[in-house]
């Protein structure tokens, strides 16, 4: 007996044992050579966004769209559904490290032949009863298994940063689809104060031409700028509704915007001045790509792991009888232990070639993290250029306006009193339109830009964790 306690206290130290190697290089983040920030773009400086970026923009309506949206949308119940399978599968690789633990029972009756070389004691045919507690364990001495948690814990974190991803796009989808409704509804109050002085237009085109002072001329040109407007109107309200559309889709409800003005949304306050371009290192698109970076590295060790002997404990605990009402006394009692060793031999390179493939698939995930981030760098550069660029023409255009409202009633003027011709009135009407209606659209392509860069940094952040690299919550173990 004491002879089995010893050997049963050197099967306990083995199994404490940590892995003697561990196969595979650990992972580092690769420096990619970028500037230091984005140079100095003229923005209004401000130290924090909210992680909720899209209340900036004051709008309740907006904000309930977006709620629902997250609540709703099938692409973010789909990236949930991932991470719970993800978090599964990172609980049966660590359980891999553990020892497993199972009952065993059998109940058997058999024959065996009289007729042999050896004789047969007891009763013939027989029963026979056994039940035992089975237990095993594979030492990981090359870390292999630890390797396999390794990357089934960073395949975890790949989708939780690939769900704030899709949330991310999902917003941005939803702020844009409504800035658009705002953006027809801004246009369509356009047309509808232009259409009020093309039917008045009209109108003194129509009495003028009764009393003889001006052609019918001018009356079916007054008509058809009168049509060409109700057409617009006609379109835009179209346009209206498939924007309408958009966010049935995206939030899984019926909605109907109220008509609002563009105008009164506030631009929201933008990244200071010289933002540093390490802040895109908290883009969940890059610290995705960098944990799919980091399982591909781990299956390398597994992989190489695999090349090597595998040591596993086995030890049962029952008894055995020939009665069932004595399987569990003294007597019947018999108990096992083992090491086992599996070495590969030849395999004709089968596990050389998934080394081979665990080093491709690496180099693949290296490129394509390389790539998320020089993608995000020109996204945020691209952001910040249109800003910039839509905020001057906005004011370009603001002043274009309100100089063709003021041909417009100088024309009008003109031709009332006999000075100029119809064709004055009908050139600066249309100056005019489309001049209102290159104003209300380079406020809803500043709005956009603002919508990008929000998308490009990352969605919110604090000043004082600008350059800190944000992490979800880890799975406890």
């Amino acid at each position: 007996m004491k002879s089995v306690i010893r050997q049963l206290s050197v099967i306990l130290a083995l199994l404490g044992l940590p892995s003697c190697t561990t196969l595979g290089l650990d992972y580092f983040r690769p420096k990619i050579a970028l500037p230091q920030d984005y140079g100095n773009v003229a923005l209004s400086p401000i130290k924090a966004i909210p992680s909720q970026w899209w209340t900036l923009y004051k709008d309740p309506t907006l904000n309930m769209l977006v709620d629902k949206a997250y609540e709703n949308n099938t692409n973010i119940k789909t990236a949930v559904a991932r991470i719970e399978e993800a978090d599964a599968q990172l609980r049966e690789t660590g359980a891999y490290l553990l020892p497993s633990v199972d009952v065993g029972a059998n109940s058997q009756r058999s024959k065996v032949t009289a007729a042999g070389a050896f004789p047969v004691f007891g009763p013939n045919p027989r029963n026979s009863f056994d039940i035992s507690l089975r237990s095993s364990i594979e030492l990981d001495f090359w870390g292999k298994l630890s390797r396999a948690k390794e990357s089934a814990r960073a395949q975890y974190l790949s989708t939780l940063y690939a769900k704030e991803t899709v949330a991310l796009s999902i917003q941005s989808l939803v702020v844009n689809s409504y800035l658009q409704i705002r953006s027809l509804d801004s246009q369509i109050q356009d047309i509808a104060s232009n259409l009020t002085v093309a039917e008045a237009s009209l109108a003194l085109a129509k009495q003028r031409e009764a009393g003889g002072v001006v052609s019918m001329l001018d009356v079916h040109q007054a008509e058809v700028v009168k049509n060409d407007l109700q057409m617009q109107m006609q379109d835009f309200q179209r346009q209206r509704r498939l924007a309408e559309h958009v966010l049935i889709i995206l939030t899984l409800e019926e909605v109907k915007v109220a008509t609002a003005d563009l105008m009164q949304l506030p631009m929201p306050p933008m990244p200071p001045v010289g933002l540093p371009s390490d802040l895109l290192e908290r883009r969940a698109d890059v610290m995705q790509a960098e944990q799919n970076l980091i399982a591909a590295n781990a299956n390398i060790g597994s992989a190489k792991a695999a090349l090597y002997p595998s040591i596993s404990l086995t030890g049962s605990l029952g008894g055995e009888s020939l009665a069932l009402k004595d399987v569990l006394k003294n007597a019947a009692r018999v108990w096992s232990y083992g090491l086992s060793l599996d070495l590969p031999i030849f395999n004709a390179g089968r596990l050389k070639a998934k080394v081979d493939q665990a080093n491709a698939k690496q180099k693949q995930a290296l490129q394509a993290y390389i790539g998320a981030v020089a993608t995000a760098f020109r996204e945020v550069n691209d952001a910040l250029v249109n800003l910039r660029q839509y905020k001057s023409i906005e004011t370009i255009a603001a002043d274009k306006k309100a100089t063709t409202a003021s041909m417009l009633t100088i024309a009008q003027n003109r031709y009332k009193a006999g000075y100029s011709s119809y064709l004055d009135v009908l050139e600066a009407q249309r100056s005019h339109i489309a001049a209102s209606q290159s104003f209300v659209q380079n406020r809803q392509n500043t709005l956009k830009a603002s919508v990008d860069l929000f998308k490009a940094l990352g969605g919110g952040w604090q000043g004082k964790q600008m350059t800190e690299q944000r992490k979800p919550e880890a799975p406890k173990d």
